[in-house]
């Protein structure tokens, strides 16, 4: 594609954007458009392949540290803002809806179409966050039905949200309520008390992170229930079994926890989704799944505290050593 193409992105020297135009919303909310952040490359920096990289829910790319953990090991990385979320959400559009998660192919076509263009015969990576977990290997298991494995070599999965958290009446009851009522009332909000996740984070709360409060909100965004009706379609659909076709790693925190007032516990465990659900299902990604619990890793293990962190890192360290046959960065 035209070097032109690609504007400065918020994020500041060094990272690039890219818009892809997706066209008429079919959820009704006027047009919309994803966008592709590329990490420029940097010198003496070696290159054998690219990572595309999809966050979760009431999340964008900001993680500059994971784009370098894995340009340092020969990966040109690139991030994907799904419609609606992050850089690609426009006035109109409610945060992160989306009434079918299918519906995401279009812009992970079209990324990985860039990728590989800019870098043809090369491994792709796919990492994927929380509800991104989810979302890709439910599109990659598409794709090989349709005889389209293209050239993605493994996928990174960091805390895929592959069930409900809570008890067997949310999974159940619950959930056939909230795909009834999202058939008439789709953008009507789901009531959920906020949460302190947030708050371990950034460094406005008690963590170290720095990122746009607008664009990812300490408290979340409001949950709809037509977006909720197609989450667990999702995960009903990953617990029949699916088949990403490749190495899968799954990382997660060992532990789950709840809390609305921040303690030091906080900190050591998953505030948002049940790791042990997680556990349970990530056989059903594939025939190569590594299943990974990292001692007390926060909900997105890249930002862990310093212990975990680095705990994290060494393992998808050895992992792409091992899948893609190359030696340890140090």
């Amino acid at each position: 594609m035209n070097e032109r193409e690609w504007k400065p992105d918020p994020l500041g020297p060094g990272y690039r954007q890219h818009i892809i135009d997706l066209g008429t919303d079919p959820d009704g909310e006027g047009t919309v458009e994803a966008v592709l952040v590329r990490r420029e490359p940097r010198a003496a920096e070696a290159a054998g392949g690219a990572v595309l990289y999809v966050h979760g829910f009431t999340d964008y790319f900001f993680q500059t540290g994971l784009a370098d953990f894995f340009a340092a090991r020969g990966l040109r990385f690139y991030a994907l803002d799904l419609r609606k979320c992050g850089r690609a959400r426009r006035p109109g559009h409610t945060a992160h809806y989306v009434s079918d998660l299918a519906l995401y192919d279009a812009e992970l076509d079209a990324a990985l179409a860039i990728v590989t263009g800019a870098h043809p015969g090369e491994p792709v990576i796919v990492a994927a966050h929380s509800t991104g977990g989810l979302i890709v290997p439910l599109w990659l298991h598409r794709r090989r039905l349709a005889g389209t494995t293209g050239p993605v070599a493994g996928v990174v999965l960091n805390s895929p949200w592959l069930d409900l958290q809570g008890n067997w009446l949310l999974r159940g009851p619950v959930t056939r309520l909230v795909r009834l009522r999202a058939r008439r009332r789709p953008f009507s909000v789901i009531k959920v008390r906020p949460g302190v996740y947030g708050q371990t984070l950034h460094v406005s709360g008690t963590g170290e992170w720095e990122y746009d409060t607008d664009l990812k909100p300490l408290t979340g965004f409001p949950v709809t229930l037509g977006w909720m009706s197609a989450i667990r379609r999702a995960q009903a659909s990953v617990h029949q079994g699916v088949e990403t076709g490749v190495p899968t790693l799954v990382l997660r925190s060992d532990k789950s926890g709840t809390a609305h007032r921040y303690s030091p516990s906080c900190d050591r465990c998953d505030l948002v989704i049940d790791t042990r659900q997680t556990g349970r299902w990530a056989g059903q990604l594939g025939r190569q799944v590594t299943d990974a619990p990292i001692e007390d890793a926060r909900h997105d293990v890249f930002l862990s505290l310093p212990g975990p962190r680095a705990r994290a890192y060494a393992t998808l360290a050895a992992w792409l050593a091992d899948t893609l046959d190359r030696p340890e960065a140090t």
